[in-house]
């Protein structure tokens, strides 16, 4: 159930507002308990939905979810976004990592809502006008005690949008697409530096599973003060945001080391991105028993909690790979749960681990049949994979004859040439070689 609050004395709020009233079927009703003001008189419910009006902006109210009979789980508040940002759709949650200038307490957070953000950016995705750009912003501004799980959905960024009914309409429809939506979702974090607009947080809810919770910018830190002496603070910002992970974007040495004193996880993007929707529990014995993502440790597309580490025959995968690397990497990862890579991730390395119902034999099989394609046999023996191959003999070439240049390059390409008026075929000058890659 969400609770949606408008604000009068935001008329970005009240346009919104009028979209959703005529989106859906609301049935009106009356609460006598409590002032207009405070979001008493009419108000407005749908299966999974309340809407009340304040008269009091957004940031000024305090645990607004009080005035709902709902008792919601998520508090949406349809607001006007401002800022020389053009015609913009975006999110955010509430409260202050240091100083409360703009409603709410010093050092206080709301509750975030991580997985509801996610789907609101997407929502705002597929109905905003093509003139509307799409972004999400670190927390700020009050209220810092909502009474439940909350989230800003605005309109923004001037008086030209606010009265535009394309945008007050999309950010309607989105907010009505987190109606059956959980607060929260099974990968959450908490992001530390960047800009307002936080592209790279942003960034990684688009591309990933994972969801943000708070979010302190670059100069929500620099209020702050010293991490160690508002540990509380940080503290907060994980537990608001149901994370025990934390993202940072810049350079925040003593930042991070508070942070791992108050046993956080801190990762970075790519972590992130290489963990997906893995449960931490198969990351934490990947990283133990194989190597560290950082280190350039890769998952596979299998999840089998119970697997084995083991060698990979490198020189017949450096051999594969020179042949199709695309393909190589291809049957690794389909064979495996992780393993290692070289080369700035871009080759297979020495390692893997492979499920117990896995066999090594078989990623060595599939590896050795890419060899195919360049070699006249492959045969996969206990102990090696044995090739056959027919390959150019210089020497005899020049017993016959044949000067060394465009005709060497010739029989090489495969290609009959002519020498003293005779034809000489490339198998007259290949002689049969045999390489062993050791298994």
């Amino acid at each position: 159930m969400i609770a949606i609050v408008e604000s009068r004395a935001d008329r970005a709020s009240v346009h919104i507002c009028d979209h959703l009233r005529e989106r859906a079927d609301w049935t009106a009703r009356e609460d006598d308990t409590r002032p207009d003001a405070d979001g008493g008189g009419t108000y407005y419910r749908l299966e999974n939905a309340e809407l009340r009006s304040f008269d009091d902006l957004h940031l000024e109210l305090e645990r607004p979810a009080a005035a709902f009979d709902c008792d919601p789980d998520l508090l949406v508040f349809a607001s006007r976004h401002s800022g020389d940002t053009g015609a913009l759709l975006t999110g955010h949650f509430t409260g202050s990592f240091g100083p409360a200038e703009f409603g709410g307490e010093d050092d206080t957070l709301a509750e975030a809502c991580p997985n509801a953000l996610g789907r609101l950016l997407e929502a705002f995705e597929e109905y905003a006008p093509d003139e509307y750009e799409v972004g999400m912003e670190c927390t700020h501004h009050g209220p810092s005690d909502v009474g439940c799980p909350s989230l800003f959905a605005e309109l923004g960024s001037g008086d030209e949008q606010w009265d535009d009914p394309g945008g007050a309409d999309a950010v309607a429809r989105a907010v009505l697409e987190l109606r059956d939506v959980d607060p929260h979702g099974p990968g959450q974090f908490v992001g530390f530096g960047g800009n307002h607009y936080v592209p790279r947080f942003e960034r990684i809810v688009r591309e990933t599973p994972w969801a943000v919770g708070h979010i302190a910018a670059d100069w929500a830190l620099e209020a702050m003060g010293h991490p160690e002496s508002h540990r509380e603070v940080l503290e907060q910002a994980f537990a608001a945001s149901r994370a025990d992970v934390a993202m940072l974007d810049g350079e925040w040495p003593v930042l991070e080391e508070t942070l791992a004193d108050l046993d956080c996880r801190i990762v970075g993007e790519t972590w992130l991105r290489e963990v997906g929707d893995r449960s931490l529990e198969l990351v934490d014995a990947v990283e133990s028993r194989l190597g560290t993502i950082e280190g350039g440790v890769r998952f596979g597309d299998r999840s089998e909690s119970s697997f084995s580490v083991v060698d990979l025959p490198t020189e017949l995968l450096e051999t594969a790979e020179g042949i199709d690397p695309a393909r190589v990497r291809e049957i690794v990862e389909h064979r495996s749960v992780a393993f290692e890579t070289e080369n700035s991730g871009s080759r297979v390395g020495a390692r893997a681990a492979v499920p117990e119902s896995e066999s090594r034999h078989r990623i060595v099989e599939e590896v050795a049949a890419v060899l195919e394609t360049k070699y006249e046999s492959v045969t996969v023996e206990d102990d090696a994979v044995v090739v056959e191959e027919l390959a150019f003999d210089p020497e005899r070439a020049r017993t016959l004859g044949i000067p060394e240049g465009p005709k060497f390059g010739a029989l090489t390409s495969g290609e009959s040439v002519t020498v003293n008026g005779e034809t000489i075929k490339p198998e007259t000058v290949h002689r049969e070689r045999t390489h062993r890659f050791p298994i």
